[in-house]
């Protein structure tokens, strides 16, 4: 079933309102860690000995060796998701101005809009 044009304009409202603020979330710097491209490919090559290590276990019916082996990916994964050390703390941005106070002005809104709705019916 298609949008009204009024559910449509409330849906690109709350669009452009998103993007809008939370740009910033997205943009956000991590800590200065990234993921480390060594930690990926040793983390890798761990995954890949564990499979290799789980399958004998499991075909050899070795229980032993097929847990050494999950163990070994597990930490091969832990490893690859692992971020880097990275060359310090990023220096903080300037001061930005505050932002105005249309977030909750926003949602108060869409609060009475939905009551308003609701009491409709």
């Amino acid at each position: 079933m298609p949008l009204s044009e009024q559910e449509q304009r409330l849906l690109d409202e709350m669009e452009r309102h998103l993007m809008r603020n939370d740009a910033d979330v997205v943009s956000a710097p991590r800590d200065g860690r990234t993921l480390s491209y060594r930690n990926i490919v040793y983390g890798t090559i761990l995954v890949l000995l564990g499979l290799g290590g789980l399958i004998v276990g499991v075909s050899q019916q070795l229980i032993v060796v097929g847990v050494i082996g999950f163990v070994v990916m597990l930490g091969g994964v832990l490893l690859a998701v692992t971020p880097g050390r990275g060359p310090g703390k990023i220096p903080a941005e300037p001061d930005r101005p505050a932002k105005p106070q249309n977030a909750s002005s926003f949602m108060d809104r869409m609060n009475d809009r939905w009551d308003k709705r609701q009491g409709e019916r």
